[in-house]
């Protein structure tokens, strides 16, 4: 780092963690000092200005050194620790004296005070000063310098404003100071505004302020602000300024040896942030593959790290399923090739419900009636899934619950994203606003696999005011429970055999000739009897105890519900029994 035009810091190798830095002040000159701000806090100190060609002073260095190798001598150390001396560019002292140069462009000038006769180095800085004044080099030109001094503005009286005002252009910087990872101040050119730029998209372990002032880092957090520093800090980047939520400016910081962004992910020092990553302009997919790649290679924060599917076996991961019946909104039941039927949920997501009522103590309640958008969801994934196979990828298996004192229990689920022609159907759910997204703590990782695809379209269905996020009045479906109504069932009948054929959806199956039938036209439910045929019976409960199952009812019933379960079927009406 170049403090100045008169003082440098130098690191050495790093070995097994950051380096230390020593700070260097050239001997027998003196460059201009930079801005300092006002210490804050403190009403009584003012901000000071530039001194005259200080900024051009500093930045003749920075170009000329930061991320180079120098050789220096320490001639003085003062009894505060403070080391003077020479610096040259490369291996050793025949490389270009830096003092010299300064001297020599009319940067800085000579300390003549404390200058002895006979030192060839201190006569030859006294040469080139007198050469730079005669030449009218640097400040020694007419006019004073005042036309150096910059215009510092250390605050930004609306941000938002300023930040909309850029509309994501990248704009040309200077990385002053890295406070961690992926937090830096950088000066804005040519205007010189001087902010505090956070990372879109990641964050980085960071250095806890405790109450008497002394900074605690977390695991790595003192290694991944070195890789940032020694990439980053004073190097000319491009900033997109992206977003600027509760006054903090997120942005994307290009250099063109790469994206410290995804290098930080990739490397294992930093993860990614849900909050952030919506307004984060270069490809949230490639900042998840990053971690995701340091997450398998379990690097740095990532050293202790179980994936959600590892005790699966690469079978059980990913797989070719047929879609036999669609459960509520967010499930469904799968035949697999083995035969074995398998529940599947998908990822993420939350079906839609009602919130705060205990429905479930009203007998007359049936949610996927009663619940608004319930039954349009079903409908979706059951005209677009029921019978067709689906590829499935398994997210993760959210544990058994057990009932808590507000909440019910929930069995073993497997969670997937499951896609059909390449659509993930968890996604069309959720961008036509008959699903929303579920919102995680930032390290937990049992979630979908698409989950920013997933965030994008519940934003895309609530701006568009789709489904759920609709102004418009709810539909409601009144449907006719006529299935277990002997009195009602008659009452209806007449309707149906004069219809003579109906369409209908089987909604159950109770076994293999006897059905539950939805009649979209007529907005009812009946019980439908196959006519001619019986089927064997399964076990049922009566009041005198449990009904044995009689032989095949089982096989009878899946019979059925393999064929018509779900589907879309023409009832015929018979005469009436």
């Amino acid at each position: 780092m170049v403090l100045s035009g008169c003082a440098i810091i130098v690191r050495g190798q790093p070995r097994g963690g950051p380096p230390p830095e020593r700070q260097i002040n050239l001997s027998n000159i003196r460059a201009g000092a930079m801005a300092r701000r006002a210490a804050q806090g403190q009403p009584d100190t003012k901000d000071t200005p530039d001194e005259p060609w200080a900024f051009q002073a500093r930045e003749f260095l920075r170009k000329k050194l930061i991320g180079k190798e120098v050789c220096f001598t320490v001639e003085i150390k003062t009894a505060l620790g403070r080391e003077y001396g020479m610096v040259y560019l490369g291996k050793d002292t025949s490389g270009e004296n830096i003092a010299e140069s300064l001297v020599n462009e009319g940067l800085a000038t000579v300390r003549r005070e404390g200058i002895r006769g006979n030192n060839p180095e201190q006569a030859r800085l006294c040469e080139l000063e007198d050469q730079s004044k005669a030449s009218k080099k640097g400040m020694w030109s007419e006019g004073g310098g005042t036309h150096t001094i910059r215009d510092l503005k250390y605050t930004i009286e609306n941000p938002r404003n300023f930040v909309d005002s850029l509309h994501q252009k990248p704009i040309n910087a200077i990385i002053e100071h890295v406070r961690d990872g992926s937090v830096v101040r950088a000066l804005l050119l040519p205007d010189y505004y001087l902010v505090t730029v956070m990372l879109s998209g990641v964050k980085c372990p960071t250095f806890k302020r405790e109450a008497d002032g002394t900074e605690t880092p977390e695991p790595f957090a003192a290694e991944a602000k070195f890789f940032t520093e020694s990439r980053l800090l004073q190097r000319d980047v491009q900033i997109i300024l992206e977003s600027c939520p509760n006054q903090i400016i997120l942005g994307t910081i290009l250099h063109p040896n790469g994206n410290i962004t995804e290098l930080l992910l990739k490397e294992g020092f930093a993860r990614c942030v849900d909050w952030s990553m919506a307004v984060y302009t270069q490809g949230a997919e490639k900042l998840r593959a990053a971690e995701r790649s340091a997450k398998e290679r379990k690097v740095r924060i990532w050293k202790d790290y179980v994936a959600p599917t590892a005790n699966l076996d690469q079978k059980d991961r990913q797989f070719v399923a047929k879609v036999m019946q669609v459960v509520n909104a967010d499930a469904m039941v799968v035949k697999l090739n083995s035969g074995e039927y398998k529940t599947i949920h998908l990822s993420s997501i939350r079906p839609p419900r009602i919130e705060g009522e205990n429905k479930d103590k009203d007998k007359r309640f049936r949610p996927l009636y009663d619940i608004p958008y319930m039954f349009e969801a079903r409908e979706f994934l059951r005209k677009k899934l029921i019978g067709k196979k689906v590829n499935v990828t398994v997210d993760y298996i959210r544990a058994a619950t057990g009932p808590g004192e507000s909440t019910p229990a929930f069995a073993e689920r497997t969670c997937a994203t499951v896609t059909i022609g390449g659509i993930n159907i968890a996604e069309a759910l959720v961008s036509k606003g008959l699903a929303t997204v579920i919102r995680y703590r930032q390290d937990d990782d049992q979630r979908s696999s698409h989950y920013d695809e997933l965030l994008a379209a519940e934003a895309r269905a609530i701006k568009n005011g789709k489904g759920l996020h609709s102004k418009k009045e709810v539909p409601i479906h009144r449907v006719a429970d006529i299935s277990g109504d002997t009195q009602k069932a008659k009452q209806f009948f007449p309707f149906l055999q004069r219809a003579g054929r109906s369409e209908a959806v089987v909604e159950y199956v109770f076994s293999g000739s006897r059905l539950k039938l939805y009649m979209p036209k007529e907005t009812c439910l009946i019980t439908f009897l196959l006519a001619g045929i019986e089927c064997p019976r399964s076990s049922r409960n009566l009041p005198g105890g449990m009904q044995v199952a009689e032989p095949f009812s089982d096989e009878a019933m899946l019979f059925t519900k393999e064929l018509v379960m779900q589907r879309e079927v023409e009832a015929v009406n018979g005469p009436k029994p």
